[in-house]
């Protein structure tokens, strides 16, 4: 009995049935994920529809989610089995070499999207004219800064993502005395003056002036949450007060603990470098007599003292910067031309695409050529005979 489904589900699973089916839906997903954009956002509708598996949608009726969609990244697992199924069924000899090599490029296709959906990590550089910048920061996600500053020549910076704030609690910070106690988190939140005749949850700081309203999230591309926290720094047995840390706070705040001053800030995560970049020199060109942007580009230094390396490179439009597994592309600028902003992507696929067209071009090579020889030698024989 279960030999029998076995072999009944492989022969559904390789079927040109389900093929068709599959690629109906990966058009209806880019269909589903454009208009999706509108309200999501690039990034939200790209990972809500082309990377999950299931496309799931919250209901005003429901307390919770549902299913209604085959996300993109279920739909290319199929189409990838699919497609394995019909390979494993061509015959392995020469007149075949060339469908084999088209499969193989598009079976490393599938692959490089899986690894780039799982593995790809979308971060940005902005560095104005002359600063040195050592670290990339998220466009979305939300850390709790808490800098040791006592050193005036060196910054000691410890974070919590926001992903742990979310959860509230005790959070211990390693390398310092202190223990964070994460009252409530808010994922996005306004903030304005406190009414008269109301109380804050925060007694230190700015906090006790502050009114925090939760808002509902935002995913635009042009929109930005403002996270904010109520924390309580713990440290040998004492409380530090609790303090409102929110991205809607410019200046970051301080306390001091046995002749160590840290700073309080909410901020985009940052993720720090073992090298650094300087900004020599931003270039905005345009079309002469018009305001039409020609070109941007970014004269930057790359320092990176393990590798003893100090030099000079030009990052422009559609010329990138591959260095240390990550692509630094020319994004956007500001400040009247005195602000770069890189878009960093480390992708450790990056490569699977480009594999993935040689193997098909090949291919498509091979198998032009043995149809075309195969069309001659008929030819010639119908001639001869």
């Amino acid at each position: 009995m279960i030999k029998p489904l076995a072999l009944q589900t492989w022969k559904f699973l390789k079927s040109i049935q389900l093929t068709i089916v599959l690629l109906a839906l990966l058009m209806a997903l880019v269909v589903l994920c454009t208009l999706a954009q509108v309200e999501m956002g690039t990034a939200g509708a790209v990972n809500a529809y082309m990377r999950s598996f299931i496309v799931w949608r919250q209901f005003s009726a429901l307390p919770f989610p549902v299913p209604v969609f085959p996300g993109a990244a279920l739909v290319g697992l199929l189409l990838t089995i699919n497609l394995t199924g019909k390979t494993l069924e061509l015959k392995r000899t020469w007149a075949k070499s060339g469908l084999w090599l088209i499969h193989a490029g598009l079976v490393v296709l599938f692959a490089g999207e899986f690894v780039a959906g799982m593995l790809q990590v979308d971060t940005n550089m902005s560095i104005e004219v002359g600063q040195t910048v050592n670290y990339v920061q998220s466009y979305k996600s939300m850390e709790l800064a808490v800098i040791d500053v006592t050193d005036p020549t060196w910054d000691e910076v410890y974070s919590i993502p926001d992903s742990e704030l979310s959860r509230g609690g005790a959070i211990p910070i390693p390398g310092t005395p202190l223990t964070m106690n994460v009252k409530k988190y808010f994922a996005n939140a306004e903030l304005s003056n406190l009414p008269a005749g109301q109380t804050s949850m925060a007694t230190a700081g700015v906090g006790p002036g502050v009114l925090v309203v939760e808002q509902p999230t935002v995913t635009a591309d042009g929109e930005m949450n403002q996270a904010s926290a109520f924390v309580e720094p713990v440290a040998g047995g004492r409380s530090y007060g609790v303090w409102l840390a929110s991205a809607a706070i410019g200046a970051p705040q301080s306390f001091t603990h046995e002749g160590h001053t840290y700073l309080l800030t909410m901020r985009l995560r940052r993720l720090y470098l073992p090298y650094a970049f300087t900004l020599k020199q931003f270039r905005h060109d345009v079309y002469p007599g018009t305001d039409i942007p020609k070109n941007f580009s970014s004269l930057v230094q790359v320092v990176n003292p393990s590798q003893k390396e100090s030099r000079e490179v030009l990052i422009y439009m559609n010329q990138p910067l591959r260095y240390e597994g990550k692509t630094f592309y020319q994004a956007s600028f500001g400040k009247n031309d005195t602000l770069s902003v890189l878009s960093v992507v480390e992708n450790p696929g990056w490569l699977l695409p480009y594999v993935s067209c040689v193997l098909v071009s090949i291919g498509l090579l091979v198998h032009f050529a043995i149809v075309l020889r195969r069309s001659l030698k008929r030819r010639q024989d119908k001639k001869e005979a």
